[in-house]
């Protein structure tokens, strides 16, 4: 029989082709667990029932005010209800979700919400100092509605600010109607979130989702995580980066119940964790370091087993055997923002247990093999675009291809040709092949410092420095750090006659950059170069390690 039978009047209809989209998640663990808890909040609850109704009112309140296809809405917002209830929301009618980082400087979030045209802006007060500077900077003026956050604690380390906006969140999601007609993506292809890059030179670039990379993230999470019915995670990792990882969409496929935390501190993860009975997180090794380094007045105990997912430099051995003891199994991932977060892991096999110390943490420290969700993975010479030999040891650029592969950069189309240059998309990161497949990062071309699972440009760190009189080179590279995994180490050169002392010059770029991208350690010395003049960058990572 000819192909073309099959073909013959079997084409796609309403009854056997749908758009993917994460938000039929969220609608059938509503449908069928309406009463199960989907969100903890300090003393507040909301269920499966609830959290579908306030996002559909949430989408009611936007579409009144115009919002639709195309728009974009920004949060900054913490790990907290009005959060999720955006990423569901704010999709619902069409638009874009753009979720700032709570880290960053009023400058840059200012270029961000011009740059994504933002016309809508929820923002918690406990940023509001930040957001006040960022809107007298941006050209753009969106609508801004305040978050007062209920359960936000008396003896919170940063008090509330002020309002900025027209209107409270509840207020503005209380006035609009639980049965809105959400829309559904006319294509799977459609935009549902813009996610911006920390820039490696100039400013940062607006990576976009697609709906069915999000949605099949959700799958891909869940089997990555090893999720069962109804997991109970907890909300370490920042909802700004990469969505959550996903994860925001992701616990509505097994009905599972998010944890809030605004801060991560020793004492409230270790409550929530017996508390709540916690099965899964995600975060950074500073994340493993307040665990494991918390006084024992504010460890707890639990009976279950806790998988952790990391997807940060790899934790050494010792810290992976501490992990175990404190009952939390690491998973090691590996993504980009370009990949919706994490897109690699690192499958445990069952043989590796019977591996000698060294020997696990050699595979441990191994990204590994392809999300269940991510077509393929590879390492090429990006010069011929020939896959490097699966020896361990010949270097070549880690490379993406699948459905969980950013639509491209937001109105840069020379910087999107370039990342899919060759039908890959180019990661910057160098690593190898090992024979049975899985891939092992070993240096970053982009040169970019992941710290506490934030990434720091190295170059916009040695733009600060230059910036001071006495500095007349400098090179920033990272140093390898058991709490946060790396930080920035800066090394210079001081101009003839020019004085400067380390702590001045850490003062210096403090007055420039958010303190998470300040370096921690400054060396001042000759910095070794090429016959060209270069500086030899490799040689000062080796020299980090012994600052």
């Amino acid at each position: 029989m000819s192909q073309a039978a099959y073909a013959r009047g079997l084409d796609r209809n309403q009854a056997n082709h749908q758009p993917l989209t994460p938000l039929k998640h969220l609608e059938r663990a509503a449908k069928v667990f309406p009463g199960h808890v989907a969100i903890i909040h300090g003393a507040q609850r909301t269920s499966y029932g609830d959290f579908w109704r306030r996002s559909l009112q949430l989408a009611s309140a936007l579409a009144k005010r115009g919002i639709g296809k195309g728009d974009t809405v920004a949060v900054m917002l913490s790990n907290t209800p009005p959060m999720l209830e955006a990423h569901h929301g704010v999709p619902m009618t069409g638009a874009v979700f753009l979720s700032l980082n709570t880290r960053l400087d009023p400058a840059i979030l200012a270029f961000q919400l011009d740059h994504g045209e933002a016309k809508v802006l929820i923002t918690d007060r406990e940023f509001s100092p930040t957001i006040a500077k960022a809107l007298e900077l941006a050209t753009v003026k969106p609508l801004v509605i305040d978050y007062d956050d209920p359960q936000y604690p008396d003896d919170a380390p940063f008090p509330k600010g002020a309002t900025l906006g027209e209107m409270d969140y509840e207020a503005f999601v209380a006035s609009c109607d639980a049965d809105f007609a959400w829309v559904m993506p006319v294509d799977e292809w459609d935009a549902i979130a813009l996610n911006y890059t920390s820039g490696t030179t100039g400013n940062p670039k607006g990576v976009v989702y697609h709906h069915r990379g999000a949605a099949l993230m959700g799958y891909a999470n869940v089997v990555a995580s090893g999720m069962g019915r109804h997991p109970v995670y907890l909300w370490t990792l920042p909802m700004f980066h990469c969505n959550g990882w996903c994860f925001p969409w992701t616990l509505a496929v097994q009905a599972g119940t998010h944890v809030c935390l605004r801060w991560v501190r020793a004492k409230a993860m270790y409550d929530a964790i017996a508390d709540h009975g916690v099965t899964h997180l995600c975060g950074a090794p500073i994340v493993m370091s307040t665990l494991l380094n918390a006084p024992d007045a504010d460890k707890r105990g639990f009976d279950q087993t806790v998988t952790f997912n990391t997807a940060a430099a790899p934790p050494p051995e010792s810290v992976l055997a501490a992990m175990a003891e404190a009952g939390f199994q690491v998973n090691h991932l590996y993504g980009l923002t370009e990949t919706y977060g994490p897109a690699v892991v690192n499958e445990w096999k069952g043989e590796w247990d019977a591996l000698s110390g060294p020997q696990r943490a050699a595979k441990k420290a191994r990204q590994g093999v392809r999300y269940a969700a991510l077509e393929d993975l590879t390492v090429l010479d990006p010069e011929t675009m020939a896959p490097v030999p699966a020896d361990g040891e010949t270097l070549g650029e880690v490379m993406f291809r699948g459905n969980i592969v950013m639509k491209g950069y937001l109105k840069n189309e020379a910087a999107t040709a370039e990342a899919f240059a060759g039908g890959w998309y180019h990661s910057g990161d160098l690593g190898v092949m090992h024979p049975d497949g899985y891939i092992q990062l070993k240096d970053r071309s982009k040169d970019i410092i992941i710290s506490g699972g934030e990434n720091i440009s190295s170059i916009e760190v040695e733009d600060a420095l230059y910036k001071h009189p006495a500095i007349a080179a400098a090179a920033v590279v990272a140093k390898p750090d058991d709490k946060w995994g790396e930080t920035p180490c800066a090394f210079v050169e001081l101009k003839p006659g020019k004085i400067a002392t380390p702590d001045e010059l850490i003062e210096h770029c403090r007055g420039l950059l958010a303190r998470f991208k300040c370096p921690r350690h400054v060396v001042v010395a000759e910095l070794p170069k090429t016959s060209t003049g270069k500086i030899q960058k490799f040689v000062l990572r080796e020299r980090a390690k012994e600052v």
